[in-house]
């Protein structure tokens, strides 16, 4: 039983397309910082400026509520679930 378990942890190999560094737009740029960076570090420094600036919903906590820069980055959206954040980051990144 723990073969398998060792096997399929060597079988999860991160993805190549996820680690390689993008630039932001501006807009998201004045949330993460204009330096090229892989999706997942742009996804880690949102949720830092979230719980830095007190912007999840209380009462959901997978509500995001946007202040003005995220508003930029979110399609003018006041607010967004945690999930749906994620694709409007695609459009910010090149």
């Amino acid at each position: 039983m723990e073969n398998t378990m060792t096997e399929a942890k060597a079988a999860k190999k991160p993805n190549p397309a996820l680690m390689k560094p993008l630039k932001p737009s501006p807009e998201l740029a004045a949330v993460v910082g204009s330096a090229p960076l892989p999706r997942t570090e742009v996804v880690s420094k949102v949720w830092e400026y979230i719980k830095a600036n007190n912007l999840q919903n209380p009462a959901n906590k997978r509500e995001i509520l946007a202040d003005s820069k995220l508003q930029a980055v979110f399609g003018g959206k006041d607010k967004v679930s945690m999930f749906e954040m994620n694709k409007h980051f695609a459009n910010h990144l090149s």
